[in-house]
């Protein structure tokens, strides 16, 4: 008999119960609380997006069916349904957002001592995006977005070099993307991706006093007049190379240093597309394949939706919605910690499947994912009669 411990439970020892506690104790969220702790609500939605399930009836009932199991889980005593819905309507989502983005950190501070390297920079490089997920606004109707229309916005600062989130900021859709620049720190010799969106000169500029470079689209209506010309290689695509003032009076009051624009020629898409930097060493082919890779915070928006419980909610509230996206980024976090501490070559869906069916079996996390045990038992020739 294997006496080591579930897959679910050496995931959940990633997670220092110290530190989880003590930001408990700072929104204090177990007060009055005897059994059903944060922690085990923790734990419970945590069980929810590993295995996979679409409700937490769904959930309760997977675990009344595996009651044996819930000591070692370390779930505690089952619960009601009821129990764990009031916990996620009336327990401060602060809690959680707080322990999401210290799993994030810890995360990104495993993968930081990877170095990357995008067109030959070391520096960090983080994509600023955000995604709209749809709700049903008679049923959420305390996230009004339009007047048909529900939504929550989960607005990002990605990593690009290991692609894992950075800071996550989680809104009604309303509320425009520009504003999460206003919460940002801005490290000094490191490069911010963003769209157009984003533009606004006088938050643009606080990036470059900052010591640090952004690359965006220009504008189509951008009023500048040229102040001299780069070099420029038509054959790599880049038709020019400016370094260019404001005309505008406000846009250049905000704004009123030098800026660089960059016109470049996309052969597969076959478009001509105009950069704005304040970076004026790199070369202009850098320039764009800088902001091609902005499309990796595309690619997570899209891998997050459909492989993490973010589309459909376990609860009405606003604050449960939060409760469940804040668990879902934990969820991901720990699962990339678990990546690097285990030395697993899968990537992150791969240990999501495999999870998903192994959540309570005994097997160490990295055998879990060698299958060489598998080969061996198939190679064995087995004296069974055969029946036909």
């Amino acid at each position: 008999m294997n006496s080591g411990k579930y897959v679910f439970s050496q995931l959940m020892a990633l997670i220092s119960y110290k530190k989880f506690q003590s930001i408990v104790a700072h929104h204090k969220g177990d007060y009055k609380v005897r059994e059903f702790t944060c922690w085990h609500q923790f734990l419970h939605l945590a069980f929810a997006q590993l295995t996979q399930r679409e409700s937490l009836r769904d959930a309760m009932l997977c675990l009344k069916a595996n009651h044996a199991k819930r000591y070692h889980l370390g779930l505690g005593e089952a619960v009601a349904l009821s129990t764990l819905t009031r916990a996620n309507e009336n327990r401060p989502s602060a809690i959680f957002e707080e322990i999401a983005l210290d799993l994030l950190q810890q995360a990104r501070t495993l993968y930081h001592n990877t170095p990357g390297d995008i067109s030959g920079i070391k520096a960090d490089i983080f994509a600023l995006d955000a995604t709209t997920i749809d709700l049903c606004l008679s049923t959420f109707w305390w996230a009004h977005f339009r007047s048909t229309k529900a939504g929550i916005k989960l607005h990002t600062q990605l990593d690009l070099h290991h692609g894992l989130p950075h800071f996550v900021l989680i809104t009604n859709a309303c509320v425009h993307e520009v504003h999460l620049m206003d919460m940002l720190h801005y490290e000094a010799g490191s490069f911010y991706i963003v769209d157009r969106g984003y533009i606004d000169y006088k938050r643009i500029y606080r990036i470059h006093t900052s010591g640090a470079f952004f690359v965006t689209r220009a504008k189509d209506n951008m009023n500048y007049r040229r102040v001299y010309s780069y070099a420029k290689d038509k054959e790599a695509g880049v038709r020019f190379d400016q370094a260019i003032l404001l005309n505008n009076y406000y846009a250049a009051r905000h704004y009123p240093i030098k800026l660089r624009l960059v016109k470049y020629w996309d052969k597969e898409q076959e478009k001509t597309l105009l950069f704005l930097t304040n970076n004026m060493e790199l070369p202009a082919l850098t320039i764009a394949r800088l902001y091609k890779e902005r499309w990796q915070i595309e690619l997570f928006f899209k891998w997050i939706k459909q492989h993490l419980k973010v589309k459909s909610f376990f609860g009405q509230s606003e604050n449960a919605v939060k409760i469940q996206l804040w668990n879902a980024l934990a969820v991901y976090a720990v699962v990339a910690i678990a990546k690097k501490r285990f030395s697993i070559t899968h990537s992150l869906y791969e240990m999501l499947q495999v999870i998903s069916l192994s959540a309570m079996e005994k097997v160490p996390i990295a055998e879990l994912f060698n299958y060489s045990h598998l080969h061996k038992t198939r190679n064995q020739q087995h004296n069974q009669l055969k029946m036909f």
